[in-house]
């Protein structure tokens, strides 16, 4: 019985708030001067450049890394000693427990933190269960439910069909008369995974909650509940890192009506131009590079997306129109040079970050019996954001970024000129390569970035790790500074991508909606339209 778990849920919910709100909050705030004291500075500068000076050797291939186990004791130690040199530092690293989240709570309200763990009782096995922790305010403890094996969403999650779009569109619609893709589900997605909460959530509209584990692939406002209502319809769903959210709130942030837009990227850059621009660039630059980086990728190209220069143009209006300064970045002019510059200096970052590109994930080859890349493919809908190529590995050849024991390089995205570093040709000295991997986003400020958008295929995916959460973009943006992140599970077809996101920019700009209502909106206005889950689900907000 729930009402007699004893003390377990309640150690489970402070021990998930440490690991999935505490660390992540913490990492954070390193990537701002003005948190510091003024005497901790060059302190911070020094644990910036060994941060730097690491990420570099962890692009070099495992054989010709050097020093990396006393670069890694050196961030260690300094990194214990600026903690206690942050402005507000018992605020800002006060651990908090079940029992304070309960108490932001207001009536009608609940907090899910969902959690995995692996059986080893009464014997130790492979199984990896689902639970979910719910508060409510008029419960004096957290409610332990138990909710699946992995197996149970994993296997949803394995497309059995030839089209992704006939799979994805089995997952978030209810069984009808007419014909069933082969190998359709026996269970949907609501008798696995929330069939089991609803029976607790009498009275309960508005619902913070912090996925775990695969859950990070579900878009929970999507599920349906009948032939013509799903979960958004029902609750006012709101996801969040982790709901300790709910108790210490982001820092205040100093928004300005700016925007950056990244979109029209030409993946091959002019040679004659590169040729000239590399006698301008940095030669001092110790971000993370891919320059001798041998790819398995050799023959295949990332497309260019003729959408989303649809899509950064139309959107680029809107903002103006509701007095944005914007700045559009296209064809070779969206470079990673140019994305890097975005906060540092000691210049705000833009109020808006908007990317249309492609993106990739290649997930933990440990985890992963068959080297999967989850990443853009050639699928049948064709309109779809896709690479030509289909990968293929061969073990002696692939790029460092797949093979990467760090999670968060072995994602990213593909800025201007990306083609040759995914090629495994080498890039001019003194130029980055065009990939833009998770773990250079995490080293860049854009704590004054109130919405990132990234309408880019699969940005939503990265490694699950335990209750962690997603590393990978969503986490790299995060620790960034960004409150607001849209981004996607699978890859949507380009031209339902630009029209929701011209959609949701309208209605939140225009139509004055805050920016949790505005996509929600959004999404519920492709749907009634006719648009199919598959065109119009793929895109989750994270706060």
């Amino acid at each position: 019985s729930r009402k007699q778990s004893g003390i377990l849920p309640m150690l489970l919910y402070d021990y998930s708030l440490f690991y999935k709100g505490f660390l992540l909050n913490a990492a954070a705030r390193f990537n701002s001067n003005a948190l510091f004291l003024t005497d901790s500075i060059e302190m911070y500068q020094r644990f910036k450049s060994y941060r730097r000076r690491l990420a570099i050797e962890y692009a070099k291939p495992i054989a010709e890394q050097k020093g990396i186990v006393e670069l890694e004791e050196k961030v260690n130690t300094i990194e214990k000693h600026l903690v206690r040199s942050f402005e507000g530092y018992s605020e800002v690293f006060r651990k908090v427990k079940w029992e304070d989240v309960k108490s932001s709570l207001k009536i009608g309200n609940a907090a899910i933190e969902f959690i995995n763990f692996r059986v080893k009782f009464p014997q130790k096995t492979d199984s990896i269960v689902y639970a979910a922790l719910l508060l409510k305010p008029n419960e004096n403890r957290p409610i332990f439910i138990p909710l699946f094996e992995e197996r149970a969403i994993d296997s949803l999650l394995q497309s059995k069909s030839e089209r992704r779009a006939d799979y994805v569109n089995t997952l978030y619609t209810l069984a009808d008369r007419g014909a069933v893709v082969i190998g359709a589900p026996k269970k949907s997605l609501y008798e696995i995974l929330w069939e089991p909460i609803e029976k607790e959530l009498s009275g309960i509209k508005t619902i913070y909650f912090s996925p775990s584990g695969l859950l990070h692939r579900i878009n929970l406002d999507a599920i349906p509940i009948s032939q013509t209502e799903t979960l958004a319809d029902k609750y006012q769903l709101i996801e969040l890192s982790s709901t300790r959210q709910l108790v210490i709130t982001a820092p205040k942030q100093n928004l300005i009506n700016d925007a950056v837009l990244y979109g029209g990227v030409h993946f091959d850059l002019d040679s004659a131009k590169q040729e000239r621009e590399s006698v301008l660039a940095s030669r001092t630059n110790e971000v993370l590079s891919f320059n001798m980086v041998d790819s398995t990728l050799r023959s295949g190209t990332w497309t260019y997306l003729p959408g989303s220069e649809k899509e950064v143009n139309s959107i680029q209006k809107i903002l103006m129109n509701s007095g944005f300064q914007t700045n559009l970045k296209s064809a070779n002019e969206a470079t990673e040079e140019t994305f890097k510059r975005l906060g540092a200096n000691n210049i705000s970052s833009p109020r808006v970050l908007h990317i249309a590109t492609h993106g990739y994930f290649f997930p933990d080859r440990t985890s992963s019996s068959t080297g999967r890349m989850a990443r853009d493919s050639a699928v049948s809908e064709g309109t779809a954001k896709t690479a030509s190529i289909k990968p293929q590995f061969i073990e002696s050849e692939e790029p460092v970024f797949k093979m990467s024991d760090h999670p968060m390089l072995r994602s990213g995205l593909i800025m201007a000129g990306g083609n040759a570093a995914w090629q495994g040709k080498q890039t001019l000295e003194g130029r980055e390569d065009g990939i833009l991997t998770a773990y250079e986003i995490s080293q860049m400020n854009l704590s004054n970035t109130e919405l990132v958008v990234l309408s880019a295929c699969e940005t939503g995916l990265g490694d699950i790790q335990g209750n962690e959460g997603v590393y990978g973009l969503q986490r790299a943006f995060k620790i960034a500074g960004a409150k607001y992140l849209i981004m996607s599970l699978w890859q949507v077809p380009d031209k339902q991508t630009s029209l929701l996101m011209i959609t949701f920019y309208k209605k939140w700009l225009e139509d004055k909606m805050s920016i949790p209502d505005a996509f929600h909106a959004a999404q519920k206005e492709l749907r009634d339209v006719g648009l199919d889950p598959y065109q119009w689900a793929g895109f989750v907000l994270v706060e």
